[in-house]
């Protein structure tokens, strides 16, 4: 895993398309029960390295009822996104996650985690990589029906600021996805902690 994470964090794939250089971001151990696959850091994570270090992954850590200290312990929690550099600004936000990253290192990431238990998915790159045909036509509709998905899945939307008007609007996340989120990690991190 260490030799792994060293290749990650030493890839230059995708050098010539990023605009502030590469600078993989990724957190992953062999014993995590969880793994978060986001789409890619933003210009406040590339400059501190640390995965989710921003009002996302604040908000984020509050869907899924955890602390800090939890969420970065990486024997806990893996943190790799599906494009692992910024990938830059287009006219609407970041650009969307580099292609490369998810088939170069994702399938090697996740077989060196033998004790994963749930795979959270966080907007609709992830959604489409991962649940292929099964997604459903938009993102609203996917993270609908988490259901379908478990035990191995559970999709999210984005914990952006930006999509405040999205959770506005969809109220029954909050009042009905959120709490068996926080439900499942919970009893996972609960098995952990029994089995150390």
């Amino acid at each position: 895993m260490e030799r792994l994470l060293s290749e990650i964090r030493s890839c230059q794939v995708c050098k010539s398309h990023l605009p502030l250089g590469p600078r993989p971001v990724v957190a992953a151990h062999p014993n995590a029960r969880i793994v978060i696959i986001g789409q890619a850091p933003g210009t406040k994570v590339h400059q501190s390295g640390i995965p989710w270090d921003d009002p996302s992954g604040k908000q984020l850590r509050g869907w899924l009822n955890i602390l800090d200290s939890v969420f970065y312990d990486e024997s806990k929690i893996a943190l790799m996104p599906m494009g692992f550099c910024y990938p830059g600004r287009g006219k609407s936000g970041d650009l969307p996650p580099r292609p490369e990253c998810a088939p170069l290192w994702h399938n090697a990431l996740l077989t060196s985690m033998p004790s994963l238990e749930l795979i959270i998915l966080i907007g609709t790159y992830s959604q489409q990589y991962y649940l292929g045909k099964t997604a459903k036509a938009t993102l609203t509709e996917t993270v609908k029906s988490y259901q379908e998905y478990l035990p191995k899945y559970f999709p999210l939307p984005h914990p952006s600021p930006r999509n405040r008007f999205w959770q506005s609007k969809n109220p029954w996340f909050g009042q009905e996805v959120v709490p068996v989120l926080q439900e499942r990690v919970a009893h996972i991190l609960e098995l952990d902690k029994s089995s150390t």
